[in-house]
């Protein structure tokens, strides 16, 4: 066996045995995250690892990423970034980390602005910042306006905006304030929200309990923020202007109610995900 067989073989081995620590840890996907792990820390593609030479020190420093993801710290926490459509998000502690779901209603928001010339856009609770950058991405006429109440989410969306080379204008606020960007207040073309959504849950997995608490709980059926951000969304939206809220797939039910419940939107639509859950609701306010 050649020198360089030997360390193809030595890279290959220390993923295999990474990723069955992490399915004894009951990691989902041991093996992916195990490999994305160790493109990472080698700066490599994940298919090219099996071929990398391993560095002096790559060892111990793979072995602690490995330790921290079978204590099912997340694997965006570890890597330092997650991926949204063709984005890349820088995510940390204290920032919600986005998931692939979300995406649908990001494409979802890019055809609801189709003809519009110019439009402005509002993204409550942005988070990372993931709705309201691949809107601009997608978009670069519009004007984003990105809205959170934690100072390390508007750091990490600023920040990714930058990385993304898009503009958006990321303030402070609560989504639930009736005052929020009063200059704004019937001249949106489109409000976009991934709000807090789960009921309180002891019992999910390890990994949604290293975000904030405040970005994911929502009181005891998910649906204090949604109820909050409801009409703070239609004093913003111009007649015809459109809104999309994410929700839990348990409360689809209780989420068109409370649209349709509010007389200044028109009759709700649920839009799936790729799984086919119903995860969001769609409305567009009434023009009188």
């Amino acid at each position: 066996m050649s020198a360089r067989s030997a360390l193809k073989q030595s890279s290959r081995q220390l993923v295999a045995a990474a990723a069955r620590v992490l399915a004894d840890a009951g990691v989902d996907t041991p093996l992916v995250d195990a490999r994305l792990i160790a493109a990472d820390l080698l700066g490599l593609a994940p298919l090219e690892v099996n071929f990398a030479e391993v560095p002096d020190g790559f060892e111990e420093r793979y072995r602690e990423r490995i330790a921290r993801r079978a204590r099912r710290e997340p694997l965006q926490h570890i890597t330092g970034v997650a991926a949204f459509g063709p984005l890349e998000l820088a995510v940390g502690p204290g920032v919600f980390i986005p998931r692939p779901e979300t995406e649908v209603l990001a494409e979802w928001a890019v055809r609801a602005l189709a003809g519009v010339d110019k439009p402005r856009v509002v993204d409550l609770g942005t988070g990372s910042g993931a709705l309201a950058i691949a809107i601009a991405h997608a978009r670069g006429d519009a004007s984003v306006t990105a809205v959170d109440a934690s100072t390390v989410a508007r750091d990490y969306a600023a920040a990714n905006a930058r990385r993304a080379g898009v503009s958006v204008d990321v303030v402070a606020g609560d989504f639930t304030d009736p005052g929020l960007l009063a200059p704004l207040r019937g001249r949106v073309d489109l409000v976009v929200s991934n709000p807090p959504y789960v009921p309180e849950n002891p019992g999910l997995s390890p990994e949604v309990y290293f975000d904030p608490h405040e970005a994911v709980f929502s009181g005891a059926s998910g649906m204090d923020a949604i109820r909050g951000l409801i009409p703070v969304a239609a004093a913003l939206l111009a007649p015809g202007g459109a809104l999309g809220i994410e929700h839990d797939e348990e409360t689809s039910e209780l989420v068109l109610r409370e649209v349709a419940a509010h007389g200044e939107l028109g009759e709700p639509a649920v839009l799936r995900d790729l799984t086919g859950r119903a995860r969001f609701v769609t409305a567009s306010k009434v023009v009188r």
